[in-house]
């Protein structure tokens, strides 16, 4: 058994210490947010943060988490990147938004109000095959104007 400290409460989980953390979230925790699209860490759908830091759960063990915040998409809501990609209809198959909105949250986290280049280069590690990325870095752009 391993304990995982996953949106605030320990989590305990029967697994290898090799496995996935996206594995352990959907299926072992039910926390479908996070989902497979490569399987390498380089799409970015399965973005999660670990202490507040957005990393690819496909490709984190378990291991990796021992003392370490988890947090998915199920944890932050409602977050105003949220209510803003709805406002804006930043998304639009949705697939991959869920990463977005994580690396997003970690961006304004550290970074309040970013400019357009900013959120790109944030937004880099992440694909969408709809084309909607210009949609969604004005969006993060706005909730980051909208903190006011």
């Amino acid at each position: 058994m391993i304990t995982l400290l996953v949106n605030g409460e320990h989590r305990q989980v029967d697994a290898e210490p090799e496995t996935p953390l996206l594995y352990v979230l959907r299926n072992d925790l039910g926390l479908m947010g996070a989902r497979f699209g490569c399987g390498l860490g380089l799409c970015g759908a399965c973005f999660v943060h670990v202490d507040g830091v957005a990393v690819p759960a496909c490709d984190t063990p378990i291991w990796s988490l021992e003392g370490k915040a988890v947090t998915t998409v199920e944890g932050i809501s409602p977050h105003p990147v949220q209510r803003v990609f709805l406002d804006e209809q930043a998304a639009q198959c949705g697939y991959c938004v869920t990463g977005i909105i994580m690396s997003a949250v970690a961006l304004l986290g550290r970074s309040p109000h970013p400019g357009e280049p900013e959120v790109a280069a944030a937004l880099d590690r992440h694909l969408c095959r709809c084309g909607a990325q210009q949609r969604m870095v004005r969006a993060i752009v706005k909730a980051g104007e909208d903190d006011d």
